[in-house]
């Protein structure tokens, strides 16, 4: 039986720093000696990469330096200008930056002969990938050799000036939470530095700690009316919590914007033309970073639901591939279903969620709101309020709930199936395929396992 081996789960912070006018000058020498260094690697490793693409990761990087560094015991080099170009170069900015060229040419290799084969063509006269010698890299950064912490609140680092490289001492402005867990561990970070920000990259390979979850689990239904329908259910069918999560103000903020894109697009074409390539640009920005702070703001409440009721699982439902069916071209519904942010708030929840040491799962979407958690048969949405089921009862009851509730059902069936061998079969005894589970499937369940 093979062992699967656990996956790194690498997360990245954000250091801001406060440099004075005179670091700022040398922070941009750094980076701009550092570019000039990768345009000239990657000429290099292009050139010799016949040789160098058969060797391994350890092994490349040694092989660039023995073509470009001369030393006593190597005093004849293949390409002996590079002494010269970069007096001084720091060794191991050096070998970040070779390290950078590899990766560039490798990637530049592969999408050249996915390009070749028409594996990566979109249309038949699509031209082939270019090799992009800088592509706007940042130096990276190793420990003792290019920077020395002092504490979390100042950072030494090495710069250039011009003529030499010198150390300078700069403070720490901002910090994340990640360098505080005593599990994670921090990796080489990258100085980013530009005309806008100033701050480090700072990657950290974060190990969650050994969870003992209680017998339940956080199912999240994603809708429309409401960006986030959550329920804790156990693995006995008893609902402990519900909670409806809407930023409606931030929604408010990111529809306004759009809705002023129609009102501008509507005066510059009137009622026929078209518009020109990038029309509206800014404002498109800045409502992808709205939707991306409400992303965060729900897979956020999201886990900390999940680490409050100590859950097993988050369950989601399988949207992949999911297409709108309803509303008519360019209706305000079909804008709406556009906007749906389903794959973000499931990406972030599982980001957030690992790094906890829990697990997120999905299950088939069909039939979760369709079919009552009761098992009464197929709801009926109402003809006044689209958000309200009826049961065949007459019993009034939340849609985004009920689907909630039917994906912990069908989520809690799938684990405990994965634990049970005693029963393999997709079959619920006297119920519905385990696909199609509500949850008064586990009122009924007699299996051990579910006790």
């Amino acid at each position: 039986m093979k062992v699967k081996k656990p996956t790194k789960i690498i997360r990245t912070d954000k250091w801001t720093l406060n440099p004075t006018a005179q670091q700022r000058v040398l922070f941009g020498e750094t980076v701009k000696v550092y570019r000039r260094l990768c345009r000239y690697l990657v000429g290099i490793v292009f050139t010799h990469w016949s040789k160098l693409g058969g060797l391994s990761s350890q092994q490349q990087i040694p092989a660039v330096e023995r073509l470009i560094h001369a030393t006593a015991k190597r005093p004849v080099v293949k390409y002996p200008s590079m002494d010269g170009v970069f007096y001084k170069f720091p060794s191991y900015y050096r070998r970040a930056a070779i390290s950078f060229a590899i990766g560039q040419v490798s990637s530049y290799i592969t999408r050249y002969r996915e390009w070749q084969c028409g594996l990566s063509r979109q249309r038949r006269q699509a031209k082939p990938p270019i090799l992009k010698a800088e592509a706007g890299c940042y130096p990276v950064l190793y420990k003792g050799q290019c920077y020395k912490l002092h504490g979390y609140r100042a950072i030494e680092i090495k710069v250039f000036t011009g003529t030499d490289w010198i150390w300078t001492k700069v403070q720490i402005t901002g910090l994340r939470e990640r360098h505080g867990i005593p599990g994670n561990k921090m990796l080489s970070p990258a100085l980013i530095f530009n005309d806008r920000v100033c701050h480090l990259s700072v990657p950290f390979d974060c190990v969650p700690e050994k969870r003992n979850p209680d017998k339940n689990v956080v199912a999240v239904d994603l809708g429309i009316n409401t960006t986030a329908t959550v329920t804790v259910v156990t693995f006995g069918g008893t609902v402990i919590h519900r909670e409806f999560i809407h930023p409606g103000r931030d929604i408010d903020r990111r529809d306004q914007r759009l809705k002023s894109v129609a009102m501008r697009a509507r005066k510059t074409m009137g009622k026929g033309g078209k518009l020109h390539k990038g029309f509206c640009a800014q404002t498109y920005r800045k409502c992808a970073n709205i939707n991306n702070q409400i992303s965060h703001i729900v897979s956020k409440r999201i886990v900390q639901i999940a680490s409050a009721f100590n859950v097993e699982a988050i369950v989601f439902e399988n949207l992949k591939g999911w297409k709108a069916k309803g509303g008519r071209k360019r209706s305000t519904l079909r804008q709406r279903f556009h906007g749906w942010l389903k794959a973000k708030i499931c990406d972030y929840t599982e980001m957030k969620w690992q790094e906890r040491g829990g697990k997120v799962i999905e299950v088939k979407a069909a039939y979760t709101s369709k079919l009552a958690y009761d098992g009464s048969g197929i709801v009926k949405r109402d003809s006044k309020n689209y958000a309200l089921a009826v049961f065949a009862s007459g019993k009034r009851y939340n849609c985004d709930l009920n689907g909630s509730q039917n994906i912990a059902a069908r989520g809690i069936l799938q684990l405990t199936r994965r634990k049970d061998s005693e029963e393999p079969s997709s079959q619920c005894s006297g119920g519905s395929p385990r696909s199609w589970a509500c949850l008064c499937d586990l009122w009924t369940q007699t299996s051990p396992g579910l006790a």
